[in-house]
């Protein structure tokens, strides 16, 4: 037996849409109350004791309350003859994972917080094997690249990116809100950070640094642009214990379709996870095999925008849009309009490295 909670006759429908189970037993709980179907027959109790049972309907009755005939329409549409009968409908539920990983006295150290810890820690593991690639291995002199740059470029990055990713999520997503209240902008505990603005932070930050250690800025691009898709697949590992994030509604029958707390009870993408595997590590492994080979200046760095750009707009298509903007013209979800300059300023980049190097020679 399976159950399947919902709490209210739309939900049952959805889940049961597409349900093949003539000979078998499906269990619903609507409105705290108990509906069994098996071999034709649909009872409806007044609680989950199964024996208790204040109506006993078949199918085909003509006498039945409105919503007893309600589901038990549903039912009839969805337990017809198939040839094949399938397994009942299962659905995958968000495991409710303590957002503090350890506390130790009034000290709590949250995953989110670790999810960070370990995007820090894999931008130097990262940064260090960078410095073996070309054309950074064969730089010498005031402009050579060490392991201190590494350093730096991370302290500068963690800045941009908590100050560029608050900023930018309060400009982009609700402007009008914190324009009026000026000291919640401050209150980054409250949760609210674009990954848009944290990545103008960095490039404010690469700025600084280039123009600080007299390198050219493309080529501190260049530089960090293959070690950034890690961060941003452990950002989304603590979206996911977070429970934060998620999809938009998934067909009943997607085998990873996931219940969120929060979320209703209907089945959604785990977009988190999607994002995870494309603007994460796929898109590590592409950047970081494009990287590996020594590229025209400003190329790696286009790559990254072009890339992440795809990725993010694809995942976007799964996930929920934030739901006080919603969906915005052209049918498309804030995070896509901010993904369009990104591979249009990707593919530019990329072209004017080209035609640069052309024309130098």
């Amino acid at each position: 037996m399976e159950r399947f909670g919902a709490r209210d006759l739309p939900s049952v429908m959805f889940l049961l849409r597409g349900l093949r189970v003539p000979d078998g037993v499906v269990m619903v709980i609507l409105s705290q109350k108990v509906w069994i179907y098996s071999r034709g027959i649909l009872t409806a109790g007044n609680d989950t004791k199964y024996g208790h049972c204040e109506a006993h309907r078949d199918l085909g009755g003509s006498h039945a309350a409105d919503s007893d005939m309600a589901i038990c329409s549903v039912v009839r549409a969805c337990a017809g003859p198939v040839p094949h009968c399938g397994t009942i409908l299962t659905m995958l539920i968000h495991p409710q994972i303590n957002p503090v990983a350890l506390q130790l006295g009034p000290l709590a150290i949250h995953w989110y917080g670790l999810t960070y810890l370990a995007a820090f820690g894999l931008f130097m593991f990262l940064g260090r094997l960078r410095l073996r690639h070309e054309p950074f291995a064969s730089i010498t002199g005031v402009g050579a690249w060490t392991r201190a740059d590494v350093e730096d470029i991370l302290f500068m990055g963690v800045m941009g990116v908590v100050l560029g990713g608050r900023l930018g999520y309060c400009l982009f997503y609700k402007p009008l809100y914190y324009a009026t209240h000026l000291l919640e902008i401050f209150a980054v505990w409250q949760g609210g950070m674009s990954f848009h603005g944290g990545m103008l932070g960095v490039i404010a930050a690469m700025l600084w640094f280039a123009h600080s250690r007299a390198k050219p800025w493309l080529q501190v691009a260049d530089f960090v642009a293959p070690c950034v898709p890690t961060g941003l697949a452990a950002g989304r590992v603590g979206n996911f214990i977070n429970g934060e994030l998620w999809g938009r509604l998934s067909s009943p029958d997607l085998p990873w379709g996931m219940v969120f707390r929060g979320a209703g009870d209907l089945p959604r993408h785990p977009s988190q996870v999607y994002q995870f595997l494309g603007e994460g590590l796929l898109l590590f492994v592409l950047l970081w095999l494009y990287a590996r080979k020594e590229r025209k200046q400003g190329q790696v760095a286009a790559a990254f925008l072009i890339g992440y750009g795809v990725f993010r707009f694809a995942a976007e298509f799964f996930r929920e849009p934030d739901a006080f903007l919603g969906i915005l013209s052209l049918g498309m979800s804030m995070g896509q309009w901010l993904c369009v300059p990104m591979i249009v300023g990707g593919i530019g980049l990329w072209w004017w490295a080209q035609q640069r190097l052309d024309k130098a020679k």
